[in-house]
């Protein structure tokens, strides 16, 4: 089981929008009475089904002093029900072929499920069963209280990347929940108890919190029919929507944070700003955010810091990430590892530099064109994986976008403009509430030392505590 993982309207918007894209063919949307959204995605070129099932609540729900417990309880969805035993889910999934998973994000918890298309009723009765009859048994909780900890003894305290990216988030947030690791902080995950998943389960498990996604070798009809024989009985509960969460204030001072570990092989720098999220019917600023990323860092050759500092021997690396895929502001950030010999101020210094030639003289339309073919080439190749699909859908619907905004986004993405590309720069990369961290390793100790047992370097797209399994 997996751990997943953030902007002021624009000066410039479109001059007209994009035409709505239509229903896209094989793609299929309903609702239940008892409030399960569900959308169906046909793809029958092998014999194959996902059945992923989103609930809209994530880490970022939690009440102050429970972190973790999303995940925990994330954890404990597989001990077991009236019908199955402990394990005893994933074991009949890998009986008949198949695979299961689950992850915890900030914003939403999936479990999902790959099998041969004929066996879709067997791991939806399971599925639906588990939403509604979760046991916790009194020696459940404790065991797998120790297995998350050790989760995060392994991926958080003994990863100094991981430490690092925890505390830029605390740094990053001064008051959103975004702020606190999926996983949790261990002295809090460390008090979690029995009746704090009860309470979490009883609370947020319900059909009409949920979003279900089928992909593969199916047809809309069936899937309504089993939805509605699986789950459609399950009632929902009126309490069960996400709360409102603290919001961020605006900020307003730039921050510097490093950290020194002799874990670590060579420099890395990260700097992060709060960036708006996509939103159900105005994703045009958050895909004027997207193509920029790729503009700036999307290519190691032809993308403008590529070119400005890494051909130039400045850097060893450059990244720029976005993902709009959020309920509240998230974040765009830049990073980069100096290259040898390269001091870390110079580096910093070759970057602004290159921030500020980008912010003068905007996006070349030349490359601009790259980017957006380069992007709608990956849209397409996307479509092969029915798993990705359905995560897009889910990933969507469980933060607040519609099956339409799903379908719109590539026309969306294929018309950004220039202006929509300097207005999202002007926002980002002039913000003076940045987080700037810098990832070192020991002044004294030699590169030789290090390297053996030094971490890959540090992407600001991958580093991000967002997502637990």
């Amino acid at each position: 089981m997996t751990i997943l993982t953030r902007l002021a309207p624009l000066a410039l918007m479109l001059a007209a929008s994009p035409a709505l894209a239509e229903m896209p063919e094989g793609i299929s949307h309903f609702t239940l009475d008892n409030g399960l959204e569900a959308v169906v995605i046909e793809d029958h070129r092998a014999p194959v089904v996902v059945q992923m099932l989103w609930y809209r609540i994530g880490s970022a729900d939690e009440q102050p002093g429970k972190s973790g417990i999303a995940h925990y309880l994330e954890h404990l969805m597989f001990k077991g029900t009236d019908k199955l035993g402990p394990g005893e889910l994933s074991r009949t999934v890998t009986a008949n072929g198949g695979m299961d998973n689950a992850f915890t994000s900030y914003d939403f918890t999936t479990y999902f499920q790959r099998i041969a298309s004929d066996r879709l009723p067997l791991i939806m009765e399971m599925e639906a069963d588990r939403m509604a009859n979760l046991k916790i048994g009194e020696d459940d909780w404790q065991a797998e209280r120790q297995v998350v900890l050790e989760e995060r003894s392994q991926r958080t305290d003994s990863d100094p990347g991981a430490q690092f990216a925890e505390e830029r988030s605390a740094v990053q947030f001064y008051n959103h929940p975004y702020g606190r690791p999926v996983i949790g902080w261990r002295q809090e995950m460390e008090g979690l108890t029995r009746e704090d998943a009860i309470a979490w389960y009883d609370a947020h498990y319900a059909p009409n919190a949920a979003v279900l996604v089928i992909a593969g070798d199916v047809t809309a009809e069936q899937v309504r029919e089993l939805a509605e024989e699986y789950y459609g009985l399950i009632p929902p509960k009126p309490d069960a929507a996400r709360k409102p969460r603290p919001q961020e204030p605006i900020q307003r001072s730039p921050r510097r944070i490093e950290r020194v570990d002799a874990r670590v092989a060579q420099p890395v720098m990260i700097r992060s700003v709060i960036a708006p999220e996509r939103n159900r019917g105005e994703q045009q600023q958050a895909a004027a955010l997207t193509v920029l990323a790729n503009l700036l860092a999307g290519s190691s050759q032809t993308s403008v810091l590529a070119r400005d500092l890494v051909l130039t021997g400045k850097a060893l690396y450059v990244n720029a990430s976005y993902d709009g895929f959020a309920v509240d502001p998230t974040t765009f950030a830049i990073s980069m590892v100096p290259a040898p010999g390269v001091s870390n101020a110079e580096a910093e210094a070759a970057l602004d530099a290159a921030l500020a030639k980008f912010l003068a003289d905007g996006p070349d339309p030349a490359q601009l064109e790259r980017v957006k073919t380069r992007i709608r080439a990956g849209r397409v190749y996307a479509q092969d994986s029915a798993h990705g699909r359905a995560y897009d859908y889910g990933q969507g619907l469980a933060t607040g976008l519609t099956v339409e905004d799903v379908n719109d986004w590539p026309d969306i993405l294929a018309a950004v403009t220039p202006e929509d590309i300097r207005a999202a720069a002007k926002l980002v990369l002039e913000s003076r509430a940045s987080v700037t961290g810098w990832l070192l390793p020991p002044p004294e100790a030699p590169v030789e030392a290090r390297a053996d047992s030094a971490p890959e370097p540090v992407s600001a797209d991958t580093d991000n505590p967002g997502e637990a399994e």
